[in-house]
């Protein structure tokens, strides 16, 4: 049975810091929904009712895009050993760019990494956890992204990065703006 919350209770944060895999989701009024597997070393709990993560450059910028739109957010997490558990928070959202005023602040809270493209801002207006006995059991080997996603940036280079992004992350793939860069839209 779904049980609802205000706020992160300290068990919560407990299990979100011992995740390596989230899930968010976001939608603008029109168009498609999305939803995106995120992992490594990128997310932050600043408080009960707030969290940033870091969202590397990526095919796609649908979460940016949305953000532009509606400012609605989930994320969610789900245990793949131990104890069952589903835990979701619902709030909305904004992201911050390398651009924006606050961005040595809201980046300052991750290491430095190669091909960050936004820090998203999160304010969780409700908290809701539920059984998850339908989630499998997994075993977490390793994670990917320093070999393969990182790795393509720093030979990209900040120009190279600038420039992949112009191509590939200007758009959703419904055609609205991301917003990831001041005259990008």
């Amino acid at each position: 049975m779904a049980k609802q919350y205000p706020r992160l209770t300290e068990a919560f944060r407990t299990f979100i810091a011992r995740q390596h895999i989230f899930f968010v989701g976001t939608a603008a009024r029109e168009g498609r929904v999305n939803v995106s597997p995120k992992g490594m070393d990128s997310l932050r709990v600043l408080d009960d009712n707030r969290l940033l993560w870091l969202n590397l450059t990526g095919s796609g910028n649908e979460t940016a895009g949305h953000l532009r739109d509606t400012d609605r957010m989930t994320l969610m997490w789900c245990a793949f050993d131990g104890k069952p558990l589903i835990l979701r928070v619902y709030g909305t959202a904004r992201a911050i760019h390398d651009f924006d005023a606050d961005w040595d602040w809201a980046y300052g809270h991750f290491p430095d990494v190669a091909g960050a493209r936004q820090v998203f801002d999160l304010r969780i207006d409700l908290v809701q956890s539920s059984c998850g006995m339908g989630v499998p059991l997994m075993d977490f080997v390793e994670d990917r992204v320093d070999d393969q996603l990182v790795a393509h940036f720093v030979a990209l280079g900040p120009e190279g990065t600038q420039a992949y992004q112009e191509r590939k992350n200007r758009q959703t793939i419904d055609g609205a703006p991301t917003g990831i860069r001041p005259d990008a839209g």
